[in-house]
């Protein structure tokens, strides 16, 4: 009876009736009685829990205002459209450098088809293949392969000069040779002067990954038209 009396708390665990009581030391354990485990803060403790209450808004707002990985995402989002222009500009300049050889080569085309044919040579070459020779030999020097030339799908429009035909001459099928026709037409005021057309087109691929135009063929066309002088 005079230990029941004299500690009410025997063989119940110290730390609690510490909790009920509010955060004390560890008072010397009782005879019978468990160990206590004193958690109260210490000085260090508390210490450490304040520099970490005042590090994390430091850090969450450093982390927040950090901009070290922005080029990086900026440079991903860029050049995949930079490469795409660059693509572009590469093949359009193609393009743009086949047209104009092709263009020059109607020109030439069209002078060696009007050019007067040589009376002491023989055989006497048509015009269509005076033309077809000046053609592919401006296309070799350029690079490009004369066996890739074609007529244009439809016939140029044209007014012959003697009341003939304006179809083109049979005697080539890469290019279409007009002979004797109006240059321009002189019920519109023109001087109703007589010359050669020569016209073809040339193929072109593109190569533009994730775009409609992506190895898309297209025919390039090329024409020109030379007066013929009497002689």
């Amino acid at each position: 009876m005079e230990l029941n009396s004299t500690n009410p708390n025997r063989g119940r665990h110290p730390e609690r009736s510490r909790f009920s009581g509010g955060a004390k030391a560890c008072p010397e354990p009782a005879e019978g009685d468990l160990p206590c485990i004193d958690t109260a803060p210490t000085a260090q403790t508390s210490i450490v829990r304040k520099r970490l209450t005042q590090a994390l808004p430091r850090s969450l707002r450093r982390l927040t205002l950090d901009n070290t990985g922005a080029e990086i995402a900026e440079a991903a989002a860029v050049l995949p459209l930079l490469f795409m222009v660059l693509l572009g500009v590469f093949w359009f300049g193609q393009a743009f450098r086949i047209y104009g050889t092709i263009s020059r080569a109607a020109q030439e085309g069209a002078r060696a088809a009007v050019a007067p044919a040589c009376s002491t040579c023989s055989p006497i070459s048509p015009p269509a293949t005076n033309a077809l020779a000046a053609i592919s030999n401006v296309l070799t020097t350029a690079r490009l392969d004369p066996t890739k030339l074609s007529p244009p799908g439809t016939t140029p429009a044209a007014i012959s000069c003697n009341g003939g035909s304006t179809s083109c001459d049979g005697s080539t099928t890469l290019i279409c040779v007009q002979k004797d026709i109006q240059l321009s037409d002189p019920t519109k005021g023109g001087t109703g002067a007589c010359g050669v057309s020569v016209s073809f087109q040339y193929p072109y691929q593109f190569w533009l990954p994730f775009t409609s135009l992506n190895l898309q063929r297209i025919q390039i066309p090329a024409a020109a038209r030379v007066r013929q002088e009497n002689q």
